[in-house]
C-alpha cells in the first residue's frame, strides 16, 4: 500500500495558505491582450534616464560583471548615504548601517525576517501593497490589520493604532505615501506615530519607495523623529523616482545590529544585488537628475483623474503622493472584481480591484496614473460610457 503524500501535499502548510498576488494575476491577463489601455501596473512610464542607462552600458563594456560585496558597492553605499542625509537628515555610516538589496521588495522581507519571531504581531494599515501580509506570515509572525477608509483620506492615525495594539505586538509596517491609496502623513501625524512607537517600544520599518512622489507639503521619514533612527529600518529604492524597475535596486538603512541581521539573510539567498545594477545607481544619485520634473507631470495627470472620475460619479479622494487614485465603485452595486472584469471585458481598460489590497479594499478600484496622459483621458471616456450603462 501506497500512502505516500501527493505532490500538493509537500508544499509548506503556511504556504498554501497564502493567495497569489492580486496585481500579478491581473497583470498576466492583461499581458495576453494588446488592444487595452492599462492603469493596472505600478511602473513609471517614463524611461530611465539616458545617462544611467550608459552606464550600466559601460560597466558591461569594462567587464564589470563580477559579484559585489554582500553589502553592495561602498561606493554606492557612500552615495546612497549623502542623498538620505540631503533628502531625509538622516545620517547613516555606509560602511556599517546601508545594505544594497534587489529591489525595495528584497529589503522588506529581509527587514521582516529579520526582526520577527514565530508569534509576534505585525500592525500594519490597509489598503495596502499587496506583499505585506503574506511576507509576514511567512516569517511565522501574526499580521494585525489597521483599516483605514476613505472618509479620511485613508489616513493613519495614533487612536487607530492603539486599538489594535497588545502586549505582543512587536513592530508597526508603514508605507507612505501609500500604495494604492496615495495618502500620505502631515508632519503631526508622523510625530505622534513616532511618538505611539516609542511608548510602546516598537520596531518600525517605513516602506518609502514613493517618498519623491509626494504632491503636498515636504516629505520626510518617521525615521527622523526623536528617538525613532533607532528604532527603525528605513527601506528605499531606485525603481519609482528614477524610473529604474527592471534594474532591481534597493537599499535598507538601520543600525548596524540590524543591517548585520538583515545582511545574514542576504548572503545566503541573493549573496548581492546584480553588480551592472549597482553601477547605474550610482550614476542616477550622481546626476543629481531633477525628479521634480516627473512629479509635475504626474500632478497634471493625478489632477485630471480624480476630477474625471468624481464627474464619472465614482468617488475619489485626491491623493498626495504616489502615482494611484483609488476610487470607490460601491454605488454600481458590483464588487471590485467584477467592476474590474466587466471594465476590462467590454471598454478594454484594466485597473487592479480593491481587494488586491487586503479586505479594506473591496469597493474600490486602483487607477495607476504612470501612464501617457492622452490614454488616460481616453480610458476615463470608456470608464464614463461603462459607468452610464451600469447606472441606466
Amino acid at each position: 500500500m501506497n500512502d505516500s503524500k501527493s505532490v500538493p501535499d509537500r508544499v509548506a502548510d503556511h504556504l498554501r495558505r497564502i493567495p497569489r498576488s492580486g496585481i500579478r494575476d491581473f497583470f498576466e491577463l492583461v499581458s495576453q491582450r494588446s488592444d487595452i489601455i492599462s492603469l493596472s501596473i505600478g511602473e513609471p512610464d517614463f524611461v530611465t534616464p539616458w545617462t544611467v542607462r550608459e552606464a550600466a552600458i559601460f560597466a558591461l563594456d569594462r567587464g564589470a560583471t563580477s559579484y559585489t560585496p554582500n553589502m553592495g558597492l561602498l561606493k554606492l553605499r557612500r552615495a546612497i548615504g549623502g542623498y538620505v542625509d540631503r533628502s531625509f537628515g538622516l545620517r547613516y555610516d555606509p560602511e556599517t548601517e546601508i545594505l544594497i538589496t534587489v529591489g525595495v521588495s528584497e529589503a522588506l522581507d529581509l527587514a521582516i525576517r529579520a526582526v520577527v519571531n514565530p508569534g509576534d504581531e505585525v500592525l500594519y494599515h490597509e489598503p495596502c501593497y499587496v506583499s505585506y501580509r503574506p511576507l509576514i506570515a511567512m516569517a511565522h509572525g501574526v499580521p494585525v490589520t489597521v483599516a483605514t477608509s476613505r472618509e479620511n483620506g485613508f489616513r493613519l492615525t495614533r487612536e487607530m493604532l492603539e486599538a489594535q495594539t497588545t502586549s505582543r505586538t512587536r513592530v508597526l509596517l508603514l508605507n507612505f505615501p501609500t500604495n494604492p491609496t496615495g495618502a500620505a502623513m502631515t508632519p503631526t501625524e508622523v510625530a505622534e506615530i513616532g511618538a505611539f512607537a516609542r511608548d510602546h517600544d516598537l520596531l518600525v520599518i517605513s516602506d518609502e519607495i514613493y517618498s519623491e512622489l509626494t504632491y503636498d507639503g515636504e516629505r520626510g521619514s518617521i525615521a527622523a523623529c526623536p528617538g525613532l533612527r533607532e528604532r527603525t529600518i528605513f527601506l528605499h529604492g531606485f525603481s519609482k523616482a528614477w524610473a529604474m524597475t527592471g534594474f532591481r535596486v534597493g537599499y535598507a538603512a538601520a543600525p548596524p545590529e540590524l543591517t548585520e541581521a538583515m545582511m545574514k539573510i542576504h548572503q545566503y539567498t541573493m549573496l548581492c544585488a546584480p553588480r551592472l545594477s549597482q553601477e547605474a545607481a550610482i550614476e542616477a544619485l550622481q546626476s543629481d537628475r531633477d525628479t521634480g520634473i516627473m512629479r509635475d507631470e504626474y500632478r497634471r495627470r493625478r489632477n485630471y483623474i480624480v476630477s474625471a472620475l468624481n464627474d464619472i460619479g465614482l468617488a475619489c479622494h485626491q491623493p498626495s503622493g504616489a502615482f494611484y487614485v483609488f476610487p470607490c465603485i460601491e454605488n454600481t452595486g458590483l464588487s471590485s472584481q467584477e467592476f474590474a472584469m466587466r471594465l476590462l471585458e467590454e471598454e478594454d481598460v484594466a485597473c487592479v480591484p480593491g481587494n488586491a489590497f487586503g479586505a479594506s479594499g473591496e469597493g474600490f478600484l486602483r487607477c495607476s496614473y504612470a501612464t501617457d496622459f492622452d490614454q488616460i483621458k481616453i480610458a476615463m471616456d470608456r470608464m464614463r460610457n461603462f459607468v452610464v450603462r451600469l447606472l441606466a
